[in-house]
């Protein structure tokens, strides 16, 4: 009786296969889980555009969005204080004004407004009298031709506030758990961020905010 000698080449190409495919795998997973912070903040800005309040919700860890503020304002006032307070007493009192108002400030932005308002290049500026100003909502779109648009106002009429100019915005990471989103409308005008932490392998959430000035 013979028998066939084992032929390790038969199993060579089997073997390539799995690696090639295991290889593939790991790659997609890598490439996911690299764009999820970008997906999730693509998803938390069309629930900003839509005033989905819910969504917003599922993207947003409000108890530490809300010690964030606190302690961010109360360094800016504290800044603000200490650069006003040998030149302009007036205005290092209004900076003190502005901390007693930090508690309702942080009430107002720990939010969905808040969130939409942040994401929408509107920080808090923790200025006397800083309220949170919403971003209008965008314009319900029903279709309509030309011929039903407003009528061009008339030459005596007032004209309407310019608006401000669109945000411009960087996302990066910074570390493997943390994501900041950076907003500046000019030159002129401070920067702020917003930032993702990583809940979970592939999830994120709003946690922070860094006012940067």
């Amino acid at each position: 009786m013979t028998y066939d000698k084992p032929n390790p080449s038969r199993h060579k190409p089997l073997t390539i296969i799995v690696l090639v495919v295991a290889m593939l795998v790991a790659f997609a997973v890598v490439g996911y889980g690299y764009a999820t912070p970008y997906l999730a903040l693509n998803h938390l800005k069309r629930a900003v555009d839509a005033r989905d309040a819910e969504t917003v919700n599922a993207y947003v860890d409000y108890p530490a969005l809300r010690t964030s503020l606190k302690q961010e304002l109360t360094e800016l006032l504290s800044r603000r204080v200490e650069a006003q307070k040998s030149e302009n007493p007036f205005a290092a009192l209004g900076a003190l004004v502005g901390m007693a108002l930090i508690g309702p400030l942080v009430d107002q932005y720990a939010t969905p407004d808040g969130v939409i308002a942040l994401l929408n290049g509107i920080p808090p500026s923790g200025k006397p009298g800083d309220v949170l100003h919403m971003a209008p909502a965008p314009a319900p779109s029903n279709g309509a031709g030309p011929q039903a648009a407003s009528p061009a106002p008339s030459p005596s009429a007032e004209a309407p506030p310019a608006k401000p100019a669109p945000a411009k915005i960087a996302a990066h990471y910074r570390g493997i758990d943390e994501f900041v989103v950076t907003y500046r409308h000019d030159a002129e005008s401070a920067p702020y961020s917003v930032i993702l932490h990583r809940a979970g392998w592939f999830s994120w959430k709003l946690v922070a905010v860094d006012l940067n000035e």
